[in-house]
């Protein structure tokens, strides 16, 4: 929301009212849930406005008496809603897709600050503590064991520990930060920085192949119910979401949790089984205890944002027809011009966000790295006006509702055989071009090396 007025807005880090020094301030952003799909979106369509956000949540930053970026600007000031510390993740993302008015050495210092200092503690605003100390030491939050009562007190009594969803969410602001420290030139940073993005490595069970929460000993949590466990919301372990959804919650490294589970086919079998998973008990006992947890799909949520990228997940285990089928089910399902409406809640433009680049065919799946995923176009023809004033022209050949399925691609006039393309391939404009069918081509995009890039890849020209 902009609340630049005649050149002034009101600042209420310091209760003063400010120039705006030629840039529209805004606040009123719920970054947990738009960094994922709304932010990545403007940054297509008016990096003028997203620059302008950027340079305002700067300005919060250096008026607030603790200078940690915001994680959570309303009106009122910045509430620390939610978990982890996904501003982070916009700075990354749009340095990365070439967004360069504004200072990422101060960006740098604010959002290793809001990591650093602050605890991890979810919907808290206090200072680093002993749970920030032991996830330096050991690499992942510490969860209680059933019984055993909370003594830290910058643990929300309703919010919880989020012990999963905090570490595996902070392993991927870690990726971030290392990749605004490698562009500022800071290796030693960058270098530990990297290191910790695999911390949610410490959580895996690999005998479950799912996220499971430890003690402070390192003991996984015993007995354990991956869609019931940890109380309202599953809050004492993930957030909102049960485990089948944090199963697949490493948005920097797909292809290590591809290897993880034991390679591709069985990365597959688990998506699947994600669509597949009955619900467990009568909907309004599961419904009770994660009301968030909604447009259920098997154990998928699709009104929640942390699901909004797994149906693109066959992308990188060789099934990207997978991908397509899923893509448009989910969103013929759930996003109807009915009563339906949308699933959930809208949370910033999250959902809508990731509707619109669902249907024009790709998606961002890893915000940070200049990369989106192809899933499957839902018209014959999309213009979509870039902020440079070039145009991405998107053409689906064939396309129909039975027609969801990828036969072949070109992209800019070039035989297109990836399920993903780069930023800097359509920056510029260009044309995307398919040719739909109504079945699957198990041949396209199903090479070894197809899957889109991960983590430290430097097959991406950043």
């Amino acid at each position: 929301m902009n609340i630049s007025e005649d050149g002034y807005y009101f600042s209420v880090y310091d209760n003063k009212v400010h120039e705006d020094a030629g840039y529209d301030y805004y606040t009123d952003d719920w970054i947990w849930d738009s960094y994922r799909a709304a932010h990545p979106l403007r940054i297509l369509m008016d990096q003028k406005k997203q620059t302008n956000i950027i340079r305002s949540y700067l300005r919060m930053s250096e008026l607030s008496s603790d200078h940690w970026f915001p994680n959570f600007p309303e009106v009122t000031g910045d509430s620390r809603r939610m978990n982890c510390n996904h501003g982070v993740a916009i700075i990354a993302d749009a340095w990365y897709k070439g967004l360069r008015d504004f200072n990422l050495q101060e960006a740098y210092v604010y959002t290793k600050a809001g990591i650093e200092e602050k605890t991890l503690a979810p919907w808290s605003s206090a200072q680093s503590g002993w749970i920030d100390q032991f996830y330096k030491e050991k690499g992942y939050i510490p969860s209680l064991i059933p019984g055993e009562k909370e003594t830290v007190p910058e643990v929300n009594s309703f919010e919880k520990r989020q012990s999963v969803a905090v570490t595996l969410g902070t392993s991927y602001d870690q990726w971030c930060l290392s990749r605004i420290a490698a562009a500022l030139g800071l290796k030693t940073e960058a270098d530990s920085y990297l290191s910790s993005s695999y911390n949610y490595r410490n959580l895996f069970n690999s005998k479950t192949l799912f996220f499971h929460p430890k003690d402070k000993d390192g003991y996984f949590i015993e007995p354990f119910d991956y869609r019931f466990s940890g109380g309202m919301g599953a809050r004492e372990y993930y957030g909102e979401n049960n485990g089948w959804t944090y199963r697949w919650d490493v948005q920097h490294n797909f292809a290590d949790l591809v290897q993880m589970m034991g390679g591709a086919d069985a990365f597959v079998n688990n998506l699947d089984a994600t669509f597949n998973e009955w619900l467990g008990k009568p909907k309004y006992e599961f419904y009770s205890q994660l009301p968030d947890h909604t447009g259920n799909v098997g154990q998928f949520s699709m009104a929640n944002e942390p699901s909004l990228h797994i149906p693109y997940l066959y992308n990188y285990a060789q099934a990207p027809w997978k991908t397509q089928k899923r893509i448009r089910s989910l969103i013929h399902q759930w996003f109807r011009n009915d009563l339906m409406g949308v699933p959930g809640d809208e949370d910033g433009g999250g959902l809508s966000s990731f509707v619109v680049f669902s249907m024009m065919g790709f998606y961002p799946v890893t915000p940070g790295l200049p990369v989106y995923n192809i899933g499957s176009p839902f018209f014959s023809s999309v213009k979509l006006k870039l902020c440079s004033g070039s145009v991405l022209e998107i053409v689906a050949r064939n396309c129909s509702v039975d027609n969801k399925y990828i036969q072949s691609a070109k992209l800019n006039g070039k035989v297109w055989s990836k399920p993903w393309f780069s930023h800097e391939d359509i920056m510029n404009g260009g044309k995307l071009e398919f040719i739909m069918g109504n079945q699957c081509n198990p041949e396209w995009g199903s090479g070894v090396n197809d899957a889109p890039p991960s983590l430290e890849d430097t097959c991406i020209n950043d």
